[in-house]
């Protein structure tokens, strides 16, 4: 069979599980659509949280990230998986324990201030719809690819299956789906690792591959240095970023990821404390299966990439290019006119240009993979992006209908009016997404670095100040998360949109780029939030208290409920 009838073919039969799922499992109270009933088992809700963790941005453009960047892309590995640890370990068990399922919820709460809930929930938007951009444009490839439509449409398509199954399920329908959705990404992105290390390598094991020697000899990294440098980049294993760049985007990216509201949600969707940190443990397995396979996955794209394209004759280019350069994702140019296709560093010589959010999706035709192998990893890369957008969509919809509505504006709705607004909010979320999915403000994984920035900027010290310091005050936590955010926006806007020929070294604030800047945010959050808290009065007593009480594992049971 050829690759569309395959496409068809697997992808349709997912969808089909994932819509079942969500007919089995709709929600019929607002407990199942914020926390999934509160019942789901750790292993379980460890797949559910890496399929919500490992987002388009993991599966899709890490590993391009990774091939284009060489050594500078080990920043998104440090900074995501470094990030998860974080927020497994230091923050999940605090907030379990306080029992708010949502970032705002707990602010709002801990800092006794509807002011302080509505710029979380101002916050919790803002980096969700930031995220799950990049997670509906990651849609759009896949399915411009392998179903031979225009990006928009799949960006369309992908709209309307997740809004289908968020709207009815809401988190007990995501949970159960990204378990599917789990099994199938890891399965469509191991698949083609292994096939392509055993091909180069002779080593069925892609992260012993990577390091390992090339079937016609020398090692895989060498090579790839070589090659790079004779067509005038910087050597593989070199890195180009300043060390002070590295860090900012690192820790950015860690900080970030503990204030990303979808992640922390899901550990309120297990009976216990217990059961958060040990679905906590097998979400990190999980997710380390995809990731420490990555950069192998990166390089084998890169070296088969090479080999298969510069100074070959455009007329006898391999099909990947042609299937590809119909989605606009490849263009060759011929710029010398000698029927050959040079690929280099300079810009004006340069004859190939390759989007670096497609190489993970077209590794299996590089590779000369058999067809299923290509039409599995499309649907692990729509497996991956649907379940993270799902999961930010439930942000949006309960930031909406549960913090703004019940918590802030009308307190008196009725649980039935509360649930009916929530799949509003999700309804109108899927589509102002798809808006941003179709005209985003950057590739895939540029735009979710830029939401881990915004997340590290506003929320992850106001969490850390409400779980560890009595001391931090309303007015500290409000105009902290006020300083982050805008700080932050300010300057991504600056450089991405305003004057985007200013971004360079040279130019940016202590030599920190717009991906590192939310660490600087963070900072500010933090002096800001230190300073005002000294000045003004103290928390409450019994708010002082319960900053006591939730450090104290004694006690740890069920969530409060709503």
């Amino acid at each position: 069979m050829d690759i569309l009838t395959w496409t068809y073919l697997i992808v349709g039969l997912t969808f089909a599980i994932y819509i079942g799922i969500a007919v089995w499992t709709r929600a019929g109270s607002t407990k199942d659509f914020y926390v999934a009933g509160g019942g789901v088992s750790p292993l379980a809700n460890g797949m559910a949280t890496a399929a919500d963790w490992m987002s388009a941005a993991s599966f899709i453009s890490m590993a391009g990230l990774i091939s284009f960047m060489g050594y500078d892309g080990s920043v998104y590995l440090m900074g995501w998986t470094g990030g998860y640890v974080l927020l497994a370990l230091l923050l999940a068990p605090y907030l379990r324990k306080f029992g708010k399922f949502t970032v705002p919820d707990f602010v709002g709460d801990r800092y006794y201030s509807k002011t302080a809930r509505l710029v979380a929930v101002v916050c919790a938007i803002f980096v969700s719809f930031t995220y799950v951009a990049g997670q509906m444009r990651g849609v759009g490839i896949v399915f411009s690819r392998f179903l031979e439509v225009e990006i928009d449409t799949g960006v369309v398509i992908g709209m309307v299956i997740v809004l289908f199954y968020a709207v009815l399920g809401g988190m007990k329908g995501i949970t159960y789906t990204q378990v599917a959705q789990f099994c199938v990404l890891i399965f469509a992105y191991m698949v083609p690792a292994i096939f392509i290390s055993i091909l180069l390598t002779d080593n069925p094991v892609p992260q012993l591959g990577f390091g390992g020697e090339l079937k016609e000899g020398g090692y895989l990294l060498d090579k790839l240095d070589g090659m790079l440098t004779e067509l005038g980049f910087a050597a593989y294993t070199d890195g180009s970023k300043s060390k002070i760049d590295v860090f900012f985007i690192t820790a950015a990216l860690m900080v970030g990821t503990a204030g990303l509201p979808h992640v922390i949600v899901r550990f309120f969707t297990v009976p216990k404390v217990k059961d958060a940190r040990k679905s906590a443990g097998y979400a990190l397995v999980f997710i380390a299966i995809l990731y420490t396979a990555a950069p192998a996955v990166g390089a084998f794209g890169m070296y088969n990439m090479l080999n298969t394209t510069s100074n070959r004759e455009i007329s006898s280019m391999p099909q990947w290019v042609d299937n590809w350069q119909r989605t606009g994702l490849i263009v060759v140019d011929d710029k010398n006119g000698d029927g050959l296709v040079q690929y280099v560093k300079n810009a004006e010589q340069n004859e190939l240009k390759i989007d670096k959010d497609i190489m993970v999706l077209a590794n299996p035709e590089i590779a000369q993979l058999p067809n299923w192998v290509v039409a599995l990893v499309a649907a692990g890369g729509l497996a991956a992006a649907l379940s993270t957008a799902a999961g930010l969509l439930l942000v949006i919809s309960t930031s909406i209908a549960h913090d703004l509505l019940k918590k802030s504006f009308t307190p008196r709705i009725t649980e039935r009016q509360e649930l009916i607004a929530a799949r509003l909010a999700a309804t109108g979320a899927v589509v102002i997404a798809g808006y941003f999915g179709i005209y985003p403000p950057g590739f895939v994984a540029e735009v979710v670095a830029f939401a881990f920035g915004l997340a590290a900027a506003s929320f992850f010290p106001v969490i850390i100040m409400g779980i560890f310091s009595k001391r931090m005050n309303k007015q500290g936590a409000i105009w902290g998360m006020i300083t982050g955010l805008v700080f932050t926006i300010a300057y991504i806007s600056y450089f991405k949109f305003i004057e985007p020929a200013a971004n360079v070294p040279e130019n940016w604030l202590c030599g920190v780029s717009p991906e590192g800047i939310g660490t600087l945010g963070m900072l500010l959050n933090f002096i800001v939030s230190a300073v005002v808290s000294a000045v003004t009065p103290p928390p409450p007593l019994h708010v002082q208290e319960l900053v006591e009480d939730i450090r104290i594992p004694r006690g740890a049971g069920a969530a409060v409920d709503h």
